[in-house]
């Protein structure tokens, strides 16, 4: 005989067949809350801005992950890299994915 517990009541098989079946309910419950709550918002995000980066277009203003905002000079499609103006004389080159968000024309004369 245990210490703390007596041998009859370790040795129960029924309450341990319905512990199993609550355990695959909830392995199945925390899946569909990860797969709603990160999986899926995260992957939606993916996607709209893989679309940005096939949108990019000689002219836009875009804002870079960096805070720089400028206006997209030269796009080269083969090495996903972008020629951005700063200002006038000022021109860096910066990747595809590097590029937060598109703004809108004129932003940049607002500034």
């Amino acid at each position: 005989m245990s210490l703390f517990i007596s041998t009859a009541h370790a040795a129960d098989a029924p309450a341990a067949a319905g512990g199993q079946m609550e355990m695959i309910i909830m392995l199945a419950v925390f899946g569909l809350v990860f797969f709603f709550m990160i999986y899926r918002p995260q992957a939606k995000r993916v996607k709209e801005h893989k679309g940005l980066m096939s949108s990019l277009a000689k002219g836009d203003e875009v804002l870079t992950q960096g805070g720089i905002v400028g206006k997209i000079v030269k796009v080269s499609d083969e090495k996903d890299f972008l020629v951005v103006s700063i200002s006038e004389g000022t021109e860096v080159t910066v990747q595809k994915g590097a590029i937060n968000a598109v703004l809108p024309k004129g932003t940049m004369k607002n500034l």
